[in-house]
């Protein structure tokens, strides 16, 4: 078995740091194009001609989404930005911790105003009590799938078919 089958690379640790940081900032775009649009739809909204007619629990549904999807869209920028400001200071390893802890807040941020949007809609189509039970649901969904899974994988409380069967290749730098 080569060594990095078994999880480990041939790499320095700038270069490790270097694989992390791009690593990163490639997941962020996918992240990032979705916040775009939902914040700029969010912005918008208060323009059209029934928002007038919302409730006060529709507005604070609203002041939530549009909040969330601003932190989210911060998270999901400050590596690029901050980046930029550290270029060639020797800080790719700082940089490559904070920006996952950016990414990590800016996901539970985008959960936040993806349920909350997502609730706002049905609350004025239909009615509360759906509203409530899609917003369940969706809160659930994501925070299993972006941060319970994986977490209990981290942790080596869950492992996938092929962890068990010997085929997956891990690392553990990422």
């Amino acid at each position: 078995m080569t060594s990095e089958m078994a999880g480990q690379r041939n790499e320095s640790e700038q270069e490790r740091a270097d694989r992390n940081f791009v690593e990163l900032l490639q997941g962020a775009r996918v992240a990032v194009t979705g916040v775009q649009v939902l914040f700029a739809f969010l912005l918008t909204v208060p323009f059209s001609s029934g928002f007038s007619r919302l409730d006060q629990a529709d507005r604070w549904l609203y002041y939530a989404a549009l909040v969330s999807a601003a932190i989210a869209s911060i998270c999901y920028i400050a590596p690029t930005a901050q980046h930029r400001v550290l270029f060639r200071q020797g800080r790719k390893e700082t940089l490559v911790r904070r920006s996952n802890l950016y990414g990590i807040f800016g996901a539970l941020a985008l959960a936040v105003s993806m349920t909350t949007s997502t609730m706002f809609v049905i609350d004025y189509l239909f009615q509360a009590t759906l509203a409530w039970i899609t917003a369940g649901v969706l809160a659930a969904l994501a925070l299993w799938t972006w941060f319970a899974q994986p977490g209990l994988t981290r942790n080596g409380q869950s492992s996938d078919r092929s962890s068990a069967e010997g085929n997956s290749v891990s690392s553990s730098e990422d």
